[in-house]
Order: C-alpha cells, then structure tokens, then sequence
C-alpha cells in the first residue's frame, strides 16, 4: 500500500483572494499547498496570474472580457457583494472551508456563512476566525488574540488583557474563550 495521500477534490480550503494589498506572499505557498480551488476577483486577476498562480473561477460584477487561463469558470454576481457572491458558490457546490485573502475584515461580511463554512480570513497581518463557546487552543507564550465582536459574558484562560479586546497568551499552553452566544470572532497574528 502507497503512503501517499489521496486529495479528494473539496477535501482542502478553496482559496479566494480577493485583495493582496498588504498580504505577506510568503503565506500563499502554503496555502497553495495541496492545491485548492483558487478563486479571485477579477480586479486582481492579472497579477494573481503573475505570481504563476493557476486559477479556477473568476468572480466579478462586470462582464468578465479579458483574455483568461482556459477552462476557468465565472462566478457573476448579480445583486450581491463580491464575498457573498462567492460564499454563496462555495455553500452551492458543497465546499467545506474556504480560506479568503483581502485587505480588510468586516464580520457582517461572513456572519450568514458560517454555519455552512469554515472561515478563515487573511487580512491586515492578521488570521481572523469564527469559534464557538468553551473554545480552547494551545499557543506560545506572548502571542497575539484578539476579540473582534462583543461577547456576552466574556471569560478567558491563559490570557492577559493588553487594551481592548486584545490579550496575549500568559504562557506556552492552551488558552480558552467562554461566552454565551453561537460564536464570535478572533484574530491571531500572522
């Protein structure tokens, strides 16, 4: 028997950039890894082309009549947004996670989406993450957490608070989040 792996279409995080202004490229390698689904805004198709990125589908408000890689595939938007455009395609065709590259983050951009997908969003240095109550991760000492919404009833482990809603780990080891709602949103630094 083999002890390579077997990738399954969808089994990793499709990858949807939409802004690299600010994104350390040193991270897209990894997240290139075992070769996602990449989707990109059409705004940022040419230089995502340039890095020698193969690209899946394109999404875009206008019509898409530029010269693009072939067998891609167009996600138009109609009435929406860019993002839900695209969380809406990635929901449709059953994807399980999807990690999305931009330049800022707004939660009410994701909050209908994460029931249905793992969010994981890289902006202004930072990963940003919906987690549920009682939500525990080990980290090293002196690194970053932030609270990006309001949390009903608040309790940290393992966390020092810096200033508003920003803590560092107290020690290498878990810290935990508790709080009374179905999530919220953190963010680690890159």
């Amino acid at each position: 028997m083999s002890s390579h792996h077997i990738i399954r279409e969808k089994q990793e995080p499709a990858l949807f950039i939409l802004n690299m202004s600010g994104f350390d490229e040193e991270y897209l390698g990894q997240l290139l890894e075992w070769s996602p689904t990449v989707i990109v805004h059409a705004a940022i198709y040419d230089h995502v082309v340039s890095l020698g990125i193969k690209i899946d589908v394109v999404v875009s408000k206008e019509d898409v009549s530029f010269a693009l890689q072939e067998h891609i595939k167009i996600i138009p938007c109609g009435d929406d947004d860019v993002t839900t455009a695209v969380l809406k395609y990635l929901v449709a065709h059953e994807y399980p996670s999807v990690n999305i590259i931009t330049d800022t983050f707004l939660a009410k951009d994701y909050l209908l989406f994460v029931d249905y997908l793992d969010l994981v969003v890289f902006a202004d240095g930072k990963k940003m993450f919906p987690v549920k109550p009682e939500f525990s991760k080990w980290k090293p000492a002196q690194e970053n957490i932030y609270i990006l919404q309001e949390a009903v009833q608040l309790s940290v482990k393992g966390l020092n608070l810096i200033a508003n809603n920003h803590y560092q780990t107290e020690k290498d080891g878990f810290y935990s989040l508790s709080f009374q709602q179905p999530f919220i949103f953190i963010a680690e630094d890159l």
